[in-house]
């Protein structure tokens, strides 16, 4: 377990917004769910004890029925469609990404709607019309043509501008270091990462903070981290966890 005092920021930032009547609504986004895994099953756990939504986004061209009978019995879980393939289509040079423009756009459309179609009828009660692209990056011309396909929101990582093609449910902490050495981030820049959009709220901004993770790649600190933030955070009067059906209906 990590050293408990490195959550004082975020226990003094909650206590000020307690104080000042404010309540901030977290949600939890979990990317790259494929089947049935013990780490999958811990997350559900975790969440599942301390009353935490979950949005899973799956990987449509690579899942199935397992998955799909597995999930059936956790009614706080929702799926959401995490692109087709989660295939590389950029050159070497350039940052990865399934959904831009190194391929026609209306098969990358066509790709969208086979993973929109496949999982609602995979998950009748759980799907989500959302979609979370890999790697969390969209060409925007392909933004305007969701609607169409049946989708109600898509979602990336940071404070990305609103869009009049669709609406955006976005995440804001994520654990994981993806450059160098992979792990999860130290817990002091994470704890920091999430009291810096506590007062980013504070300050007027509505959005809910996303906290974004990835089950099947976390190491000893990442289960720790997201164990203690929910330990931190449940009972809070300045926080609430809302699952993304719930924040698609406020919009």
């Amino acid at each position: 377990m990590s050293d408990r005092t490195l959550w004082q920021p975020l226990r003094d930032e909650l206590q000020r917004c307690a104080a000042a009547g404010r309540r901030v609504d977290l949600w939890l986004r979990d990317d790259d769910a494929i089947e049935p895994t013990s780490e999958l099953d811990h997350l559900l756990h975790l969440a599942g004890d301390c009353g935490v939504p979950l949005t899973l986004a799956v990987i449509p061209a690579s899942t199935g029925e397992p998955l799909a009978t597995g999930l059936g019995r956790n009614g706080d879980v929702a799926v959401a469609v995490h692109g087709w393939s989660h295939k590389n289509y950029s050159p070497d040079d350039r940052k990865k990404q399934e959904l831009g423009l190194d391929r026609p756009g209306w098969i990358v459309l066509d790709e969208l709607k086979a993973g929109f179609d496949k999982l609602k009828a995979l998950y009748p009660m759980q799907f989500v019309p959302v979609l979370v692209p890999p790697w969390n990056r969209i060409a925007p011309s392909l933004l305007p043509h969701l609607a169409g396909l049946g989708y109600r929101a898509a979602s990336v990582y940071g404070r990305v501008g609103a869009t009049d093609a669709i609406e955006l449910v976005n995440t804001h902490v994520d654990l994981m270091n993806w450059h160098g050495v992979r792990g999860c981030r130290p817990l002091g820049e994470l704890v920091a990462n999430l009291v810096s959009e506590l007062k980013d709220r504070f300050d007027g901004n509505d959005e809910p903070i996303g906290i974004l993770t990835h089950h099947l790649v976390h190491d000893e600190a990442a289960w720790d981290f997201i164990g203690e933030l929910f330990d931190e955070t449940k009972g809070n009067p300045a926080v609430r966890w809302r699952g993304i059906v719930d924040l698609l209906e406020s919009k």
